[in-house]
């Protein structure tokens, strides 16, 4: 009889003590993780000459902010940990370096710029840190197989400068075409997707490129050296400031070539508003979200949710600005990933999911487009459509268009 109570006394500790462990084995978590928070960390250029981007950082801040009113993600408050780094790469270097050995960050979230994410690559990778969703589309930063921990949440420069050469090629097939781009990644990366989507008819279409440093004051005789060439077809390869400088040097010099500029440069209120919205007209881009400008989706759910949150949460902000339309998509994204990752908060599981996304639809995306990725495939957007500015808005045409190469 004793044996018989010993026996259903171990067996009810066993049944006890089995979901008991099991609920243990569930929560891992990394140094940043725990119970009740989720730490992450980010560089945002709040100074300098790119503190246009500061935006991103503080529509980011306020959109977890709600995340957290609302009792945060599976019972954890998001801890965003930001540092200016003037979008300067040493001091990208001594704030990640900080983030991550000083404030021990689960993760590093929407780095800003090419050149701040490459400072730092290697090290997080050293790290085994994941670099979550960073605000470039250079195409180092697609590259699972030797850096698995980077991944970047932008449109691919080599895919959409490929995009624009399909447009080239169909409705202006004859263009002598001049290129004005950054002199770094980013830059060098629109070059060889426009390249590549010319293809043997690349030589003899471009006629000229001139680049640019960060450093530089203005472009203005970058743009008048592509004009002496004699090109008609302006390709422009920048971000927001030199961006406004080469559209009001054109209008200057009385020059009116087909223009088309990257999507980094194509925010209405960063760019076209500074330069002129007047002299900014049948200036053509690419998008992949909608414009909360666009009277088309006065009406749209997502649009409408974002209104709200600006309101509430970053009522000094631009709605209009579609910076702050970017921002907020990309805490969306993150925190979609975070659900994923459930009670499994390492580093590992956080790279694993968002290297597993499935059919997802964004609240802010163009209709049609879904963000799909791969242990292969890192690619966070790769697909758009072309864009057309009226001299008020974007007006988008065409169809959706998808690269589907293996690396952008």
């Amino acid at each position: 009889m004793n044996n018989r109570r010993a026996f259903i006394a171990a067996a009810a500790a066993l049944a006890v003590a089995i979901p008991t462990s099991q609920a243990l084995a569930q929560k891992k978590y990394d140094t940043g993780a725990t119970d009740t928070e989720i730490k992450i960390g980010q560089t945002v250029p709040f100074s300098g000459a790119y503190s246009v981007y500061a935006n991103i950082g503080k529509t980011q801040a306020a959109y977890f902010k709600m995340i957290n009113d609302q009792g945060g993600i599976n019972g954890r408050k998001i801890k965003l940990i930001q540092y200016d780094d003037a979008y300067s790469p040493p001091k990208t270097v001594e704030q990640v370096r900080k983030l991550v050995e000083g404030d021990e960050v689960l993760f590093t979230f929407q780095l800003i710029g090419t050149a701040a994410n490459a400072a730092v690559q290697k090290y997080l990778n050293g790290k085994k840190v994941p670099q979550l969703l960073a605000s470039t589309g250079a195409a180092r930063f697609n590259d699972p197989q030797n850096y698995p921990w980077t991944i970047a949440y932008n449109p691919n420069y080599v895919s959409e400068g490929r995009i624009y050469a399909k447009y080239i090629l169909k409705e202006h097939p004859n263009a002598k075409i001049g290129v004005l781009y950054q002199n770094d990644d980013m830059g060098r990366d629109y070059l060889a997707g426009l390249k590549s989507g010319l293809g043997d008819k690349a030589a003899s279409m471009i006629v000229g490129e001139v680049s640019y440093e960060v450093t530089d004051p203005t472009v203005d005789s970058q743009v008048v050296k592509l004009k002496s060439m004699g090109v008609d077809l302006f390709f422009d390869a920048s971000t927001p400031k030199f961006a406004a400088q080469a559209i009001k040097k054109l209008a200057d010099l009385g020059w009116s070539p087909v223009h088309i500029l990257d999507i980094n440069a194509s925010p209405v209120s960063a760019t076209l508003k500074p330069a002129g919205l007047d002299i900014s007209k049948g200036i053509i881009s690419t998008n992949y979200g909608k414009d909360p400008g666009d009277p088309q989706w006065k009406d749209d759910p997502g649009v409408k949710a974002f209104f709200a949150f600006m309101d509430k949460y970053f009522p000094e902000g631009d709605k209009l600005n579609t910076i702050n339309t970017y921002a907020y998509s990309v805490a969306e994204l993150l925190v979609q990933v975070l659900k994923q990752c459930g009670d499994d908060l390492t580093r590992e599981n956080v790279m694993k999911q968002v290297a597993n996304i499935k059919g997802y639809t964004p609240s802010l995306a163009l209709p049609g487009i879904k963000i799909n990725t791969g242990p292969n495939d890192y690619r966070v957007n790769k697909q758009m459509q072309m864009m057309k500015f009226n001299g008020e808005r974007w007006e988008l045409f065409g169809p959706i268009i998808e690269d589907t190469g293996p690396s952008g």
